[in-house]
């Protein structure tokens, strides 16, 4: 019981400080609240995808297909183009809104959420088109062969770079683009209108200051880096293609549910901090899938192959309590838990069992996800399935999530309840000990009373 109370005292110290301090920064809960903004846009236009690659899946359906909804494809993946084809944009302006709220609510600043989305998405789109320096002289590219129209290279679905490819470089120039809007507020330097003024008019008025700075900022940075050969997307890809890479090897994927889990057993949500900064990336891989990649963590992998029933793959551990517990205190939760835990869900259970600061459930709460995240791994990357394509619901029960996200195959929503079992396997004893505990408790509790 000492060597558990010792585990929990590292773990607070090495990860809930240092990871609790990063979920307080302002441009971190920006970022969640931006992630959960465009949910919406992606559920929708993936909606849309699959339903165009449900021929491929069910090769039956591929007449009746070609006779009705591929005559009108064309206008209905339009759904899907203006969503994933330009997410970037979706999330650089959300997040300048969020993170200059976050600014004003808190700093006691005057900044207007809607300029700072404005100015977010002004960096962005200065920062979008392909320049180089040649002969003294800075102009825009030019290149048939690979469909860059003055400096605009244009993919599948309009400039290549709104896509999912550009939500990193959307990130920092909303962050730049804010900062530089706080800047401007915090020295004063803003053209300040009577007040017998509307506010709409004077708030933008209030951003023409700070719209030059931005845009000064913006034409000497990309100016310089562009005299070197790049520009500031192509720096910003180079730091973040790395760790893209990295959660693309099984122990990255590790790294990332020690850490989800590990901020959980202390009593801090740990999927939402680790996985605002994941999510950029599952979406980002999310759309390399659609066009033949196979990226294992992409869309709602976690929802869908990983944590079912919620952190720590808790539906099997909640069936355990509906229908085996027989502490009578388990016995109550479970029944109340069940519902949500097949919609992963599973808060109830965290707190109430409780989960948190529970030595006696803490290793299977990581190594249940640490195994039903390397069966969906290991699956995916062998091609014994299909990679995830399209983006569902996270509460999606298990197997409809997998199958669906995968545009379909009956093999992933399979795998997906093996990994609900095999989760299952690994809470059973310590469910079955723990139980017993607190039967022996319950039972000297009602001979006391006695």
């Amino acid at each position: 019981m000492e060597e558990q109370s010792k585990l929990f005292s590292i773990l607070e110290k090495t990860v809930m400080g240092p990871m609790g301090k990063v979920a307080q920064y302002k441009i971190v809960r920006a970022i969640m609240g931006a992630g959960m903004a465009t949910i919406p846009f992606t559920i929708v236009g993936s909606m849309f995808l699959v339903l165009n690659v449900l021929p491929l899946t069910f090769p039956v359906l591929e007449g009746f297909f070609n006779a009705t909804f591929f005559k009108f494809s064309d206008l209905y993946m339009l759904a899907n183009s203006t969503t994933m084809g330009i997410l970037a944009l979706y999330f650089c302006i959300v997040l300048g809104y969020e993170y200059s709220k976050i600014i004003a609510e808190e700093d006691g600043l005057d900044l207007s959420p809607m300029n700072g989305a404005l100015l977010s998405m002004f960096a962005f789109f200065m920062a979008i088109p392909q320049l180089v320096f040649t002969e003294g002289t800075m102009v825009r590219v030019n290149d048939a062969e690979s469909v860059i129209i003055n400096g605009w290279a244009i993919g599948g679905d309009g400039p290549a770079r709104l896509g999912t490819v550009g939500i990193f470089t959307g990130i920092i120039m909303s962050v730049i683009a804010v900062q530089l809007y706080r800047l401007c507020v915090a020295k004063k330097w803003v053209i300040k209108m009577p007040e017998e003024v509307p506010l709409g008019v004077a708030r933008a008025f209030t951003a023409l200051i700070p719209a030059f700075v931005v845009a000064f900022a913006v034409i000497i940075i990309n100016g310089a880096l562009v005299m070197l050969g790049t520009d500031i997307f192509e720096l910003i890809s180079i730091p973040f293609g790395f760790v893209t890479n990295l959660t693309d090897t099984w122990l990255g994927l590790m790294v990332i549910y020690f850490l989800v889990h590990a901020l959980w057993l202390v009593g801090i949500h740990g999927a939402n901090i680790i996985f605002s900064f994941i999510n950029p990336i599952a979406l980002t891989n999310l759309a390399a899938n659609v066009t033949g990649a196979n990226y294992a963590l992409a869309g709602e992998f976690n929802n869908a192959y990983v944590t079912i029933g919620g952190s720590g793959a808790t539906l099997g551990f909640c069936l355990f309590l509906v229908y085996m517990a027989k502490s009578k205190q388990l016995s109550v939760l479970g029944k109340a838990s069940i519902v949500p835990a097949l919609f992963n869900i599973n808060e109830p259970l965290i707190f109430g069992v409780p989960i948190i600061y529970n030595p006696f459930l803490a290793l299977p709460f990581f190594l249940a996800p640490m195994a039903s995240a390397s069966i969906a791994f290991f699956a995916i990357k062998l091609e014994f399935i299909k990679p995830i394509i399209a983006q569902m619901p996270w509460p999606s029960p298990i197997g409809i999530g997998a199958f669906i996200g995968t545009g379909g195959d009956i093999m992933a929503a399979l795998v997906a309840v093996l990994c609900a079992v095999v989760s299952f396997l690994i809470w059973f004893p310590f469910a079955k000990s723990y139980d017993a505990r607190l039967v022996k408790e319950e039972q000297e509790a009602g001979e006391e009373l006695v």
